[in-house]
């Protein structure tokens, strides 16, 4: 977790931290890709110089869904490995797209992250297929659908019994609801039902915990997160009530700051 300047109006013992975050290396004897470019210049440069380590040549580096904090470092990261290119599924560059814009009127992410990111955002271009070759090996992007967003992706790797979720799966870290109301709360859960059908031994989520294992028990604790989450809703009450009701059930979670977004977020649904 890491400060950034944070406009909103914060609650009693709120602190303004960014979510810890994962990108992933897929990768063959002699090729690899990169799933997900996060968000900074340091965080780019992080990823660069770690998998660089590795000594393999980097083919594409590919986005999970259209959050910004998942592929603006593609502009940086690009220039460590300019023979790579950034891709992702039609939905996600999509929104991806979208984001740009936005954050051209309302400044929301350069705003909050001030010189930390590029003037000029490289926007993944579209993946027309659904099967990305790694050496001889295939990686399968699979459509989920709702993830912490509509049109979310995840990356299954056969070979290794293997999932990267994005922010389909959380890892020990409070998720986002910022966009995911009741009904697409329950979306969220049946695609969670997918990457599950799966059966993969590892199980990597966009947001997790430094050090935490990724293990496919962070699909059904994702799950009950959602369903508890959708419970306290229910009964009414402050912000405050369903942020300390989670925090009762969930507390050793990293980035309360997120759980305090989706209560806002959840309140204002409800009016």
């Amino acid at each position: 977790m890491r400060p950034y300047v944070c406009p909103d109006q914060l609650g009693e013992g709120e602190v303004a931290t960014w979510a810890p975050s994962s990108s992933t290396l897929i990768s063959g004897p002699a090729e690899g890709i990169l799933i997900d470019a996060l968000l900074t210049f340091e965080n780019a440069d992080q990823i660069a110089a770690w998998a660089k380590n590795f000594g393999k040549k980097i083919t594409g580096v590919y986005i999970t869904h259209g959050h910004s904090d998942h592929w603006l470092g593609l502009a940086r990261l690009l220039q460590h490995f300019p023979e790579a290119r950034g891709y992702a599924a039609p939905e996600v560059a999509a929104r991806a797209t979208w984001e740009a814009e936005f954050n051209k009127t309302s400044k929301y992410w350069t705003s909050r992250f001030p010189g930390e990111l590029p003037e000029t955002p490289v926007v993944p271009e579209v993946l027309n297929t659904d099967e990305i070759p790694v050496d001889s090996q295939v990686v399968n992007l699979i459509h989920v659908g709702q993830g912490d967003i509509e049109g979310s992706t995840i990356f299954h790797v056969p070979s290794a019994a293997a999932v990267v979720c994005g922010d389909v799966v959380y890892n020990n870290v409070h998720m986002m609801m910022y966009e995911a109301n009741e009904a697409k709360r329950e979306a969220w859960i049946a695609s969670i039902d997918a990457v599950a059908a799966l059966n993969a031994k590892t199980v990597v989520a966009g947001h997790k915990s430094v050090g935490a294992a990724d293990l496919p028990e962070n699909l059904a604790a994702s799950q009950r997160y959602l369903r508890d989450f959708s419970t306290l809703a229910k009964k009414g009450g402050t912000v405050e009530d369903l942020v300390h009701g989670m925090l009762e059930l969930h507390g050793e979670r990293d980035q309360p700051h997120t759980l305090w977004i989706s209560a806002r977020a959840e309140v204002v649904r409800r009016a």
